[in-house]
This record gives C-alpha cells, sequence and structure tokens, in this order.
C-alpha cells in the first residue's frame, strides 16, 4: 500500500486535525464508515430484464462486490410501479474493499471525467456525509466498452462520522476528495 492512499491519510487525520478542531483524544476525529453505490434503474428493468444483468455485473466490475436489487416501498400509478418491483441496485463497501474503491475512484475515475474542474463542496450535508453524482459509468477503466449505447449513472455517498459540515469537509478535503478551489 502506498503512503498517499485513503486508508493512510485517515489514519493520520487525527493529528492534521487535532490543531484545527482541538482533538484530546484520537477518537473524537472523523473516520469512514462506509461508502454506498445506488443505481436508480426505474422503469429500464421492466421493459428489458437483461439491462438489469448489465448494470449488476458493470457495477460488480467496477466495485468489486455484487450490488443488491431494491424494491418499491409503495406503488405508484402513473409511473407503473408495484410495492416490491425492482427499482434500483445498491452496494454497500466497508473495509479494504471500501478503501480501494475511494483510491480508484478519487485518483483514477474522477480525474477521466469530461470538463473536470473539481467536486463542489455542496456534495457535503450538514450531516457529515458527501453525496458525489457520476454522470457515466464509462470513466472506470474496468467498463472498456465499445459501444456507448448503456451508458448509466450512479450516487455515490461516502459515510463518516463527522459531527458537522465543516469537520466533513476539512476531513475529506485531507483525505483525498479532489473539491473545487474557493475563489
Amino acid at each position: 500500500m502506498n503512503k498517499d492512499s485513503v486508508k493512510n491519510k485517515v489514519a493520520d487525520a487525527f493529528k492534521v486535525m487535532k490543531a484545527k478542531f482541538g482533538y484530546k483524544n484520537h477518537l473524537e476525529a472523523p473516520k469512514l464508515t462506509k461508502v454506498s453505490i445506488a443505481i436508480g434503474t426505474g422503469m429500464m428493468m421492466k421493459k428489458d430484464p437483461k439491462k438489469n444483468d448489465f448494470v449488476m455485473d458493470r457495477l460488480a466490475k467496477i466495485t468489486g462486490q455484487k450490488g443488491s436489487l431494491r424494491p418499491a416501498k409503495k406503488s405508484v400509478a402513473s409511473f407503473k410501479i408495484r410495492q416490491g418491483d425492482p427499482v434500483g441496485i445498491l452496494v454497500t463497501l466497508r473495509g479494504e474493499n471500501m478503501y480501494s474503491f475511494l483510491d480508484k475512484f478519487f485518483n483514477i475515475a474522477i480525474p477521466r471525467t469530461k470538463d473536470f474542474r473539481g467536486i463542489d463542496q455542496k456534495v457535503v450535508d450538514s450531516m457529515g456525509n458527501a453525496t458525489i453524482a457520476v454522470k457515466e459509468h464509462t470513466i472506470f477503466p474496468e467498463t472498456n466498452d465499445e459501444e456507448y449505447k448503456d451508458v448509466f449513472g450512479f450516487a455515490v455517498t461516502i459515510g463518516t462520522t463527522a459531527k458537522n459540515k465543516t469537520e466533513a469537509l476539512k476531513f475529506l478535503k485531507h483525505i483525498g476528495v479532489p473539491f473545487k478551489k474557493d475563489k
């Protein structure tokens, strides 16, 4: 594991954040709890069940873990969705899978995004979590697609133990989230 990996940066976050927030104990410093990757597929699954397998396969290649189908909680007649119909796919990463995914996401995938200038700081909520939208799954090197007709987007939610938005922003900047530069 290299010195600049996300896991090493999380480990020394206490030293960096101690001066700004006045931590006295290592347990006060924010930590990563989980990374969730969610894809809303909606009606795509009802029209063509093979698309469901395609999305599950691509997500498994990207994350290294099989996703779980998420059912609809309520029936919605205008969308022709019944309770229990699959409407999305969710993968929750913890431990080594989480750190390796974040390394790949921050250092390889996000810089490959078209016209990338940084992630807006608004993605961090008041609870200390960040949700980053990815428009195309093809930014990951595992998905070397020749045809781009089946491109889908997803949301990556990074869960932390930060108490508020300012702590979360400082922590996420430290671990390598490429935020936009302040003007």
